[in-house]
């Protein structure tokens, strides 16, 4: 009876540790950049909303290229979201307050992806956001998505800011279609 156990024991082990290597294989980022321009007439302490072009997921392709397919996918979360201020070469972070990053594609509800409060006055001009937990597998599944990022200023800026988004998204799909 003990070695029967003990043998139970290591199938598990071996079954749970393989099944963890092999659901590797399953899961890969997919990235995406886009740009924002935040004119220089924005005022102080009020939310304003930049919408970018819509981004093409290339999905189906990314999926293939990663030996899976859309009906596959489990989950898609959003790892990373980090902000570069690209011009005027002569500014950083510091005139804003705060900043959320919104999500929206046909059919979908906006949800929010990434956000920032109170940010620091000495950021310089790279600034990483939180992501959230959301599932965003709907919304990436799609054609085309946008992002919406949304704004509070705490200083007046007298040039148009040009803003580069670099979002990771994280992509698990099922194991050998199980």
């Amino acid at each position: 009876m003990g070695i029967l156990k003990t043998f139970s024991v290591f199938v598990l082990i071996f079954v749970f540790f393989g099944c963890k290597k092999i659901d590797k294989f399953t899961q890969f980022n997919l990235e995406y950049t886009e740009t924002f321009t935040i004119p220089s007439s924005v005022g102080m302490n009020l939310p304003f909303n930049f919408i970018s072009p819509d981004i093409e997921t290339n999905s189906t392709t990314e999926f293939e290229i990663n030996d899976t397919r859309k009906d596959l996918i489990e989950e898609i979360k959003l790892t990373k979201l980090e902000l570069t201020l690209k011009s005027p070469s002569s500014s950083d972070f510091s005139f804003l307050k705060s900043a959320e990053i919104f999500i929206s594609a046909d059919g979908l509800s906006d949800a929010k992806v990434a956000f920032i409060e109170d940010v620091p006055n000495n950021v310089g001009k790279n600034l990483s956001l939180q992501t959230t937990e959301a599932d965003l597998q709907e919304y990436i599944k799609k054609d085309k998505f946008e992002l919406q990022l949304k704004v509070v200023t705490d200083k007046i800026i007298a040039a148009d800011h040009e803003i580069e988004s670099y979002a990771v998204f994280y992509v698990d799909a099922k194991i050998l279609g199980q």
